[in-house]
């Protein structure tokens, strides 16, 4: 009898795993062998090896990543940034040109600012909020639109469903990130985008102990990203395909509560008298919390703010606290804090910077899953020093 696989809990825990089980063995193995004996493939990127993709451990992680977000297909890669790069050179080509939104991750920005140029590709930054403006950025040879589910360190939601309809409309490539979402809270497939791209290192993982990265979306585009990315290298290794197999497990568990958390600290923070700004896309508030509340199953747990201070407060603030962790990434099991202006947007430009919103003294806050009130007693203690 098949075994019945609907809610998105039961996914994480049985799409995708071997049946029946290898050598019985209830935690899938890690199959640490670079390559596989040959049976008779006629295509290069059919041959089993690592860098191909496609050993058992890939497999794996490819079914049930695509079940988990109800689309067609599913790669992991080395890193985000290796997702990344390996979808847009696909969908781009030569010469290809990119609308994207005008507030991304650093490293995604400074590659279509720093790197895009030397491949001959080319972007132009549109508001997220401003559907009716895109269409003054097309070109002949644009090819795609990009945007985040929810974009760092603003937490901004653009039009996300503007955007599907804009690319219908105008036979380009959606692609989202999803990264802080998280398959829990959003599968952009149901909306319609083609593709969905995840840093696997943050909420995928969740245990701060690997880097990799995900594409999931159409099938065609999937397969096309596979071959681009088994000639650029960006493969993930056994044993991380193994930690990252293991952490999905408690995605559900690990992201609900960070939903809830990040929830009730977003909200005692925008009642504090030291407390300038907080972004978090379930306050009220937020520019687009209705937005939000449409899309989203849960609002995440990552949120920013600022302190009436300034720089020498949030300095000062983040050398008090002592239950988070000052350093870069998100999505853990332990609270990270950082100043985005010095470690995920550092190498954008201070101009850019400027321009994106994105002040020296803007705090970002990984929400993990300690209590929620022993970091709000952290919060208010360092914020009274």
């Amino acid at each position: 009898m098949a075994r019945l696989i609907k809610g998105l809990d039961t996914k994480l825990i049985h799409a995708g795993e071997p049946e029946p089980l290898i050598g019985g063995a209830v935690t899938m193995p890690i199959f640490q062998s670079s390559t596989y004996e040959y049976a008779g493939q006629t295509s290069y990127h059919d041959l089993r090896y690592i860098r191909l993709n496609n050993t058992p451990n890939h497999t794996v992680l490819h079914a049930k990543l695509a079940a988990l977000e109800n689309a067609e297909a599913a790669l992991v890669a080395g890193s985000g940034m290796a997702a990344i790069s390996a979808a847009l050179f696909t969908v781009l080509g030569g010469g290809g040109h990119l609308l994207a939104q005008d507030c991304v991750y650093g490293g995604t920005h400074d590659l279509f600012v720093d790197e895009f140029p030397r491949f001959g590709l080319s972007v132009d930054f549109i508001d997220g909020d401003e559907p009716a403006t895109w269409r003054e950025a097309i070109r002949p040879n644009t090819k795609a639109i990009y945007v985040e589910s929810m974009s760092n360190p603003l937490l901004q939601v653009s039009d996300l469903q503007a955007a599907v309809d804009f690319a219908a409309e105008n036979g380009l490539i959606s692609i989202i990130d999803n990264t802080f979402a998280s398959p829990i809270n959003f599968r952009p497939a149901e909306l319609g985008f083609d593709l969905s791209i995840h840093s696997g290192t943050k909420y995928l993982n969740g245990h701060t102990d690997i880097v990799a990265g995900a594409v999931i979306g159409r099938a065609d585009l999937v397969e096309s990203i596979k071959h681009t990315q088994n000639h650029l290298g960006g493969s993930l290794d056994p044993h991380a395909c193994f930690l990252l197999h293991r952490g999905m497990k408690t995605l559900a568990v690990r992201v609900r509560h960070q939903n809830e958390s990040a929830l009730k600290i977003a909200r005692w923070l925008e009642q504090h008298r030291a407390v300038a700004r907080v972004n978090y896309p379930g306050l009220e508030s937020h520019s687009n919390h209705l937005r939000a509340c449409e899309l989203f199953d849960g609002f995440g747990g990552v949120l920013s703010f600022e302190l009436e201070g300034g720089l020498e407060a949030a300095v000062g603030f983040m050398e008090r606290v002592t239950i988070p962790i000052s350093a870069p990434s998100l999505g853990g099991v332990e609270t990270l804090i950082t100043r985005p202006s010095t470690t995920s947007h550092s190498g954008m430009s201070a101009a850019d910077r400027a321009r994106a919103g994105i002040g020296d003294g803007l705090i970002r806050l990984s929400v993990g899953l300690e209590s929620s009130d022993d970091l709000i007693e952290d919060f208010e203690t360092a914020l009274s020093g």
